[in-house]
């Protein structure tokens, strides 16, 4: 079974305050040109994406320079709704995180930065939020240092509460992209 994980594109996507708006204008028709194609003009940050260390971090990997290898792999849900504050650590449970992508289903809040610090030193191989951020800019730098990717703005996660699943979320090759738009998806065995 696939569970899409992607927001759709479109005009009206709700966007990080200050990020470029989404416009998909038409180019080409069918009737006219013999087929059909549309124009786009939108953010690397824009729905569903991934945070590669240039965004943050001088000198770090564009998302082109990043290993496949990176975004997919072995994941699970964390739920850590209900609370206002940022995540802390007391929040964070006891599992076996190295090598892993843990997905942070938050109900809008972010990380904490002793969070990042202890994600990082478990080793993880990604990590993803249904927020628009995963945290402040502090939370980025840990994380992107490590070069480990960020996915921002999941959806569904809490239909994979409690199961082990195969995330799978490449990007774009944007040269010297920041970051890159994916279609997220969770593949569980049946």
């Amino acid at each position: 079974m696939i569970v899409d994980l992607s927001r759709t594109l479109g005009e009206n996507l709700p966007l990080y305050p200050g990020d470029p708006e989404v416009r998909i204008r038409p180019w080409a028709f069918i009737e006219r040109d013999g087929y059909y194609m549309n124009v786009l003009k939108m953010g690397e940050h824009a729905g569903t994406h991934v945070d590669a260390p240039a965004h943050f971090i001088p000198g770090g990997k564009t998302i082109e320079e990043m290993p496949l290898e990176k975004f997919f792999g072995e994941a699970f849900v964390v739920d850590v709704r209900g609370g206002n504050d940022p995540v802390s650590l007391e929040e964070i449970p006891d599992f076996n995180y190295h090598g892993k992508i843990p997905l942070f289903l938050t109900g809008g809040r972010e990380l904490s930065p002793e969070v990042a610090l202890f994600l990082v030193a478990q080793g993880i191989k990604a990590v993803g939020t249904d927020g628009m951020s995963i945290g402040n800019e502090n939370v980025h730098v840990i994380l992107l240092s490590s070069e480990v990717p960020v996915f921002e703005n999941l959806v569904n996660l809490e239909l994979l509460l409690g199961k082990e699943f195969t995330f799978i979320a490449f990007p774009l090759k944007i040269e010297g992209g920041s970051g890159s738009p994916v279609r997220a998806v969770a593949i569980l065995e049946d």
